[in-house]
């Protein structure tokens, strides 16, 4: 689950995490009122998506000499023209795909001086099971080109979970950015502040793009300027505080309706719609649709232990997809029986007037009573005696309707 920078914020300040004063909007007479409860006279007008790269990103409606979604404002005015630019309008980023998204949200913070920036994330290191720290002295930067680039410059602390984060993470971390003396002890406390938050709230990745020092009257200080928080979505049962921050305009209609059912949904780019359990045969028969020269339209993944009603759900899913022209399910029977998937198949079918080309490939627990069940539906579903074989004939329906 993914969540807003300014509710990324928030949450990081109970944990003690350095940062500029921001306050949120969701009109422009919102906006204005922010910026004056905020020191100025610098504000930061940032546009509110699930996306990364909102400061080059270009506004569809605004033309491609406009400005991106990050504005510096001097006034309150200008404050305003940039909350006017944004609210309801489409940022395109590299990661919304040019599609882009609907910003609704606005974040008004105090403007700073920058004097130098970095990257910092905290992540879960599949390889080892543990925290890893990443540091690199190029923030602002985006650190795929650095990893591909100079890979040098990136930094990696692990944390070893019998222990936790101990003070020679911090010293390395400190030492990976170069920093020294009190802006030293301040990444320790900042790294310390967002090691709490991993853990407290069972987050998956805590991304800090840039972690800045900042020049003051008091000396320099090393604030967050932009957070990106995601969590555990299979841990939220814990959390009911950070449920209500999931901001369900930003997801997929699919995928959000998928969660409710407890369905692995991904919306992909292909044409043929594929309903599996178990997630390893699921990544199979999306490879050998792809083998075979057409590409899967989703993953999907109806667990081991679905119901008639949760099978019906998914195929309802798959077909709302207008660019689905054909339908592969592969079900291998072991807790999940093949007979339930087949009732499911019918009644799904049936209900929505199936009108695109179905390959059904069964096997396992009550595997003929499933063959049974389709055959005598009186639908037209093309039977598949195996993977190999049921690839091939969803490649071959798609295309003879194409």
């Amino acid at each position: 689950m993914n969540i807003h920078e300014y509710q990324a914020k928030e949450l990081l300040a109970k944990f003690g995490v350095a940062l500029p004063a921001g306050i949120a909007a969701l009109s422009v007479e919102e906006a204005v009122a922010a910026a004056k409860q905020l020191p100025g006279p610098l504000y930061v007008v940032k546009a509110q998506i699930h996306a990364g790269g909102r400061g080059k990103g270009k506004f569809k409606e605004l033309g491609p000499d406009a400005k991106g979604g990050v504005r510096l404002a001097k006034s309150l005015e200008e404050v305003e023209a940039h909350a006017k630019d944004m609210l309801g309008n489409t940022l395109v980023t590299v990661q919304t795909g040019e599609a882009g998204k609907q910003v609704n949200r606005l974040y008004i913070t105090d403007g700073v001086d920058i004097g130098q920036e970095f990257y910092l994330a905290l992540l879960v290191d599949r390889a080892t099971s543990r925290i890893a720290v990443v540091a690199s002295t190029e923030g602002g930067m985006n650190i795929e080109d650095v990893a591909h680039d100079t890979p040098e410059k990136i930094h990696t602390v692990t944390i070893d979970p019998a222990t936790g984060l101990m003070p020679h993470h911090g010293r390395a971390v400190a030492k990976a950015l170069g920093l020294s003396g009190d802006l030293a002890k301040q990444a320790q406390t900042i790294l310390a502040g967002l090691y709490a938050a991993f853990l407290g709230t069972d987050a998956e990745q805590i991304e800090i793009n840039p972690l800045a020092v900042c020049p003051t009257p008091e000396g320099d200080k090393l604030y967050v300027l932009d957070a990106k928080v995601s969590f555990d979505g299979n841990a939220m049962f814990r959390h009911k505080d950070l449920l209500e921050l999931r901001d369900t305009t930003e997801e997929d209609p699919a995928e959000l309706e998928a969660s409710e059912y407890d369905l692995a949904y991904i919306k992909l780019d292909g044409n043929i719609g594929c309903m599996v359990n178990g997630a390893g045969l699921a990544m199979a028969t999306m490879d050998i649709i792809k083998l075979n020269g057409e590409f899967p339209a989703n993953f999907l993944d109806v667990g081991g232990g679905a119901s008639k009603e949760k099978v019906t759900a998914a195929f309802k899913i798959i077909l709302k997809d207008p660019a689905v022209k054909g339908i592969l399910v592969n079900i291998f029977g072991g807790i999940m029986k093949c007979d339930i998937i087949a009732d499911g198949i019918v009644a799904a079918a049936k209900e929505v007037n199936l009108s695109v080309p179905l390959v059904v490939r069964l096997e396992g627990t009550n595997v003929q009573q499933g063959k049974d069940i389709l055959a005598n539906s009186g639908l037209p579903i093309v039977a598949a005696n195996d993977l190999g074989d049921a690839a091939k004939k969803i490649v071959a329906e798609v295309r003879k309707v194409a």
